[in-house]
């Protein structure tokens, strides 16, 4: 047990998530998701046991429609729902899209009631049950979201939600639509909600305060929590998804999600949107489970809780050890047990001392970086299996195009490649060249611009992945082609010299 007696959210509470991704994560500046990635982000919230999915709003647009009703169509374990605003004619459009049910939202504050709306306090509670008696006339399930209420006045928002719940509302959402309010206010809010019906919870990140107060309701009574995948939404976002299924399983033993789907599902969403994940994101960013620190890195190779909440496994990640600056003895020796590098404690000493001093000039030292030292270290020369010999681009006509001239295993190689862009070209020339020992995947890929201007350099960083083994290696260059495919050969070279495999002739 990781919690004390005092804390309020009993381990035996249940409390489900609704997952918002694909509205209001898409109303993020710059997100707009075709049907067929809606679809693929629904089957991945299904995966992880989401019990409710908001697949959209109908409201939208035909287009809107066509991915709702593609949702609706997987028939899914989870209750698949449309957003709808305060008007009989977004049930019907929802009622098109075959979905379970909807979420009305009405307007709970004065500045929401009257400056908004337009509308007066007891014109909207009148409003409100005809909403909710058209939608339950129609067999859906029905949440009404209180929109604004941390700014409502609470004895007006919960008479709104007693009128919504006596018209047959199935629940009613605590909704800081916003981000404007902390813990106690949430909790004063949800624990009078309680008393009327199922509550649920809607925050938002503006202050910091996503998971706080999404945790703050939960004590307080919800027992729904709306989210979204990496913490996508308006402005900074809706509550992150993972941090709060994490949060309630690792701190009060509450388990809402399969928790190990978390971080595929969170690089789903990060394709799908174009949004790349902050490094020091919680749970799902790059740096959440690595350790350059060589006391940090010392102690957790002696004891893996030693500088970690939970193990990476709990929600699909792997612990990744960094080399830079801060890299001792005890993270290099590890780093090149990874690679089946041998080398005697003197030299893991001096491989040390050249990584930080590399460290020291700003670099991140990447796997290459690492064994390269090595190799100069213990004084054992390696020779290349695979070598970039010469390459060619051209994105000027219609279909980009490449060729390319490799030296693999002491025979030379050429082939040509075609593709999105020349990038894309350069590689499918290397894929063709080297035939059936490419199957390396690309794990990641990341450019940087280390110059500016028009003449600016680029440094490219690949890491790719080969039966369970992985090599980083970044390259820069005015080129970003020529630095994305020299990352690439350096990368499959060290892969493949690893395998200690002879390369099979290239496939015809």
């Amino acid at each position: 047990m990781t919690h004390s007696a005092a804390d309020t959210i009993a381990p035996d509470r249940t409390v489900r998530l609704l997952d918002t991704t694909l509205r209001d994560g898409e109303q993020a500046p710059g997100v707009s998701l075709s049907p067929d990635e809606k679809v693929e982000i629904a089957r991945g919230l299904e995966r992880a046991g989401v019990a409710v999915i908001e697949a959209g709003s109908a409201c939208t647009g035909a287009g809107e429609r066509q991915a709702i009703s593609r949702v609706t169509d997987l028939d899914l374990d989870a209750l698949v729902t449309s957003f709808c605003r305060g008007m009989t004619s977004d049930v019907d459009l929802a009622l098109e899209c075959d979905v379970d049910g909807v979420h009305i939202v009405v307007p709970s504050s004065d500045r929401h009631v009257e400056g908004k709306v337009g509308t007066s306090r007891e014109d909207n509670l009148a409003t409100t049950a005809e909403l909710v008696e058209y939608a339950t006339d129609h067999g859906l399930w029905v949440e009404v979201i209180g929109e604004d209420g941390s700014r409502a006045d609470l004895d007006y928002l919960e008479e709104l939600m007693a009128t919504a719940a006596d018209a047959g509302a199935d629940r009613l959402c605590f909704a800081d639509t916003v981000g404007h309010t902390g813990p106690e206010r949430t909790a004063e809010a949800v624990s009078r909600l309680a008393e009327i019906g199922p509550v649920s919870a809607h925050t938002h990140d503006d202050l910091g305060l996503g998971v706080a107060n999404a945790l703050s309701a939960v004590s307080a009574g919800a027992d729904l929590v709306h989210c979204t995948v990496n913490g996508l939404g308006e402005r900074a976002g809706n509550v992150a998804l993972e941090e709060v299924a994490i949060a309630l399983s690792h701190v009060y033993d509450v388990e809402t999600l399969e928790l190990e789907q978390l971080y595929d599902l969170a690089q789903l969403v990060s394709r799908a949107t174009g949004v790349q994940l902050a490094p020091n994101k919680a749970v799902i960013g790059e740096n959440a489970f690595t350790h350059e620190s060589g006391i940090h890195t010392d102690g957790t190779l002696k004891d893996d809780k030693m500088y970690e909440p939970y193990a990476p496994e709990t929600v699909g990640r792997e612990r990744r050890l960094a080399l830079g600056k801060h890299t001792g003895r005890a993270g290099v020796k590890a780093t090149l047990e990874e690679h089946n590098v041998e080398a005697s404690d003197e030299e893991i000493a001096e491989i040390a001392t050249r990584v930080t001093e590399l460290g020291d000039r700003g670099r991140r030292v990447t796997d290459a970086d690492l064994l390269a030292i090595a190799e100069d270290v213990t004084g054992d020369d390696r020779e290349r299996v695979v070598d970039l010999l010469d390459l060619n681009a051209t994105s000027g006509g219609p279909v980009p195009t490449a060729s390319i001239r490799l030296e693999v295993g002491g025979e030379e190689r050429v082939a040509s490649g075609t593709g999105s862009g020349p990038v894309d070209a350069a590689v499918s020339a290397v894929r063709e060249a080297l035939g059936s020992m490419a199957d390396a995947e690309l794990d990641s890929y990341h450019v940087d611009a280390v110059t500016g201007g028009t003449d600016a350099v680029v440094t490219v960083e690949v890491t790719m992945v080969r039966n369970d083994r992985s090599v980083t290696v970044a390259r820069s260059e005015a080129d970003i082609t020529r630095a994305s495919v020299e990352a690439m050969v350096d990368a499959l070279d060290r892969l493949l010299a690893a395998d200690q495999q002879p390369l099979a002739p290239a496939d015809d």
